[in-house]
């Protein structure tokens, strides 16, 4: 696992993240600040650039000057042919069978009709979408992924569109966002259809999850 970052500020490189990798590697950086934010120490506002690395392990009582060595694209593409013939490729049939949609620039996974751009109100499963966040008091792409049986890209566009409308928060990390409305009515007004109309009585609950008997 590698996680890299161009703002290396407490917000992004937070305490249980470097508690849980140990191993870092800091660039050259702007300030004292930023150098220890990342590997504890100062030194990394020093660095040549190029390449130029402070390294540090556990069990390293100080970071070690390194230089990382440049690898050239064609390098990377025969390395990746390689492995690639090592084996035969492997597709996720859920993500095959999804429909494409040419714009212009290539292709877009399109779980419902159209493609990217669409407005929330294009999606049939908007309102019930939105239902199942308020009455849940918490939104995730899990939760809509659950209880209205979706896919994740269509699952994590409707929570983007939620936040676009006000309806949830910002993300925070893997904390589910927070709801900013509390009924229907503040996003639908008084005409909002009640959870019957929508069907919602066959939406499986996390007391009917299709995978109970197996974690059991």
């Amino acid at each position: 696992l590698v996680l890299a970052t161009q703002r290396p500020s407490v917000d992004v490189i937070t305490g249980l993240i470097k508690a849980n990798i140990p191993a870092r590697i800091a660039f050259t950086v702007a300030s004292q600040i930023d150098s220890r934010t990342i590997i504890d120490s100062m030194g990394a506002e020093k660095l040549l650039g190029m390449g130029d690395m402070l390294f540090s392990t556990a069990d390293m009582p100080k970071p070690k000057r390194v230089q990382g060595a440049l690898i050239m694209g064609e390098e990377t593409q025969r390395v990746t042919d390689f492995l690639r013939m090592q084996r035969p490729p492997q597709y996720d049939d859920e993500v095959v069978s999804q429909p494409v949609v040419l714009n212009g620039k290539g292709g877009v996974v399109a779980d419902y009709g159209g493609g990217a751009g669409h407005d929330s109100g294009d999606d049939n499963m908007w309102e019930e979408a939105v239902r199942v966040v308020i009455e849940n008091k918490k939104a995730s792409t899990s939760l809509l992924q659950r209880r209205l049986r979706i896919g994740y890209g269509r699952a994590s566009r409707l929570i983007d569109q939620m936040e676009e409308q006000g309806i949830v928060g910002s993300a925070s990390g893997a904390k589910p966002r927070d709801v900013l409305v509390s009924s229907m009515d503040e996003v639908f007004g008084t005409d909002a259809p009640d959870g019957d109309d929508m069907g919602l009585e066959d939406a499986p609950t996390n007391d009917n999850h299709p995978f109970d008997d197996v974690i059991r």
